[in-house]
């Protein structure tokens, strides 16, 4: 029978290739929110807005903001995972790498088809590396490193914390509208459908052990 060990190696590459995959998608959605030009996600909202004051790319400021973020793991006494920093990195460098070949879009039907697009493909961006099992994302290791030293509900962390990115972004000067709206209300179920769509099978259970059968005795001679 295959060991634990063996039947985890053997699911590594397709976890390796979900988590990548995922973080990959997850920016080129987040760049086509950015083209659709309706609104951002709470997050992208506060990247923007930093991004136009200071110069740089979105994606760059997505790294830059991934990496301070984590070291507030530190006094939270969260452990990152391979998935982690992956996020830090992939995200970012993907979501400009999507701006780079993807013009801004013009009329109210394209807009609206782009955005709802960007937010269809985010969900299964999710689905696919959260169901890889890598480790949390630094903004979401944030989130339940808060609620478990606060002890305050995750809903109401989450909500909090991207309701302060949400306004700092706007005030900065990122794109608050109709498909800020928009994700926040799809995203949750999206990604709850596609976390079933992408989950790993389970390893099948081992057989229970049967019984050798006990030889019938020898019938008796007759006398």
């Amino acid at each position: 029978m295959p060991t634990t060990r063996a039947r985890s190696a053997r699911r590594l590459p397709r976890r390796l290739f979900q988590l990548y995959a995922g973080l990959v998608l997850y920016g080129a959605s987040s760049a086509l929110l950015v083209r659709a030009g309706l609104g951002l996600g709470p997050w992208d909202v506060f990247h923007q807005g930093v991004a136009e004051r200071i110069g740089w790319s979105i994606g760059t400021v997505s790294v830059a903001v991934g990496a301070l973020v984590l070291l507030l793991w530190v006094p939270l006494r969260q452990r990152p995972g391979l998935g982690t920093v992956s996020n830090v990195f992939a995200v970012g460098l993907a979501m400009d790498a999507t701006l780079a070949f993807v013009p801004d879009v013009h009329g109210v039907v394209a807009q609206v088809a782009v955005l709802a697009a960007g937010v269809v493909l985010n969900g299964a961006a999710t689905g696919l590396y959260i169901a890889a099992a890598f480790g949390p994302g630094p903004r979401d290791g944030l989130m339940t490193g808060l609620h478990r030293r606060t002890g305050r509900s995750v809903r109401l962390v989450r909500t909090g914390i991207e309701l302060c990115v949400l306004a700092a972004g706007f005030l900065l000067g990122g794109t608050l509208g109709v498909g800020t709206v928009a994700y926040a209300l799809a995203i949750g179920p999206l990604a709850q459908l596609f976390l079933r769509v992408f989950a790993l099978p389970s390893p099948a259970p081992r057989p229970p052990a049967t019984a050798r059968p006990h030889p019938a005795p020898a019938p008796a001679e007759a006398a």
